[in-house]
């Protein structure tokens, strides 16, 4: 199933989507209006949270696709999210070439122990069509696609699509940098929906493009499969001796990286899709 979670004045309501359409939960269980309500009562209820949902579709209202596309906000409101690094070669090369000490980014590649570091908070992880961050004090700036793993306790309950927006110059500049480089105003987005029911997180086509002024001026594909780690690898070392939130989300490593001449500019506009997940897409805003 794909949850959504849909802006109600100074609310939420939760929605959910199965082959025959778009329903609305809270529209049945007012108590149901995030996705962390949805885990909490299925907790509670021994029970799974596709199962849960199912009960209350007969009785649920339907959700217009008009009104998907203009309420659908951040899908699942995580904790913290953390994310993964060089976990796929262009990243390791791309990584490599920006820095003035690349052999570190060789040997976390090629390591057994993932570069797991702290990427955001609610405050600034963004939704569909919100705009994204890119920093005032940066001169080389990109969106990193990724697929994002959403975890309630420790465990993995579903996927979604995330852009791990990062400074490369500053990254670049002196790897001690990292925090700077990827934690500010609007670093990151998540959506557009989190997807409970996928049978390979590690065979899903991804894709990116970058629009400016109307037209395209970045596009890159690949497939998860490239992916040099696992999911359940990654989110081993992420919850190792590490108290993790309730709700949390991992983000699995960039898997596109646009050329070395290329940095985002304010009014472009960033489109990821995930086969199987959804597209995400959200401006981008100088902070």
């Amino acid at each position: 199933m794909r949850y959504y979670q849909l802006r109600d004045g100074n609310s939420q309501r939760l929605a959910v989507e199965t082959g025959d359409g778009v329903y609305d939960l809270t529209s049945v269980k007012p108590q149901l209006r995030t996705f962390r309500d949805l885990l909490k009562s299925a907790s509670i209820a021994e029970t799974a949270p596709d199962e849960l949902s199912a009960r209350h579709l007969d009785a649920a209202e339907a959700v217009s696709e008009r009104r998907l596309e203009a309420d659908a906000t951040d899908p699942v409101t995580a904790d913290e999210v953390w994310a993964a690094g060089v976990t796929y070669q262009i990243s390791e090369e791309a990584r490599t070439e920006e820095s003035d000490t690349p052999e570190m980014y060789l040997y976390v590649h090629d390591a057994e122990r993932p570069e797991i570091f702290f990427k955001s908070t609610p405050n600034r992880t963004v939704g569909p069509n919100e705009a994204v961050g890119i920093r005032a004090d940066s001169d080389w700036d990109v969106p990193e696609p990724e697929l994002a793993i959403v975890l309630y306790e420790g465990e993995i309950v579903g996927y979604t699509v995330g852009n791990d927006m990062s400074s490369r110059s500053i990254e670049g500049e002196n790897p001690l940098y990292l925090p700077q480089a990827k934690v500010y105003d609007r670093c990151c987005s998540v959506g557009p929906a989190v997807v409970t029911d996928i049978e390979d997180p590690h065979s899903l086509a991804l894709s990116m493009s970058i629009h400016r002024d109307g037209e395209r001026v970045y596009h890159g594909e690949t497939n998860t499969s490239e992916m040099k780690r696992t999911c359940e690898e990654l989110v081993s070392y992420y919850t190792a001796h590490n108290a993790v939130p309730e709700l949390s989300v991992l983000l699995t490593g960039t898997s596109l990286v646009p050329d070395d001449d290329f940095t985002l500019q304010e009014g472009d506009e960033v489109t990821i899709d995930i086969e199987s997940i959804g597209t995400l897409k959200n401006p981008v805003t100088v902070v």
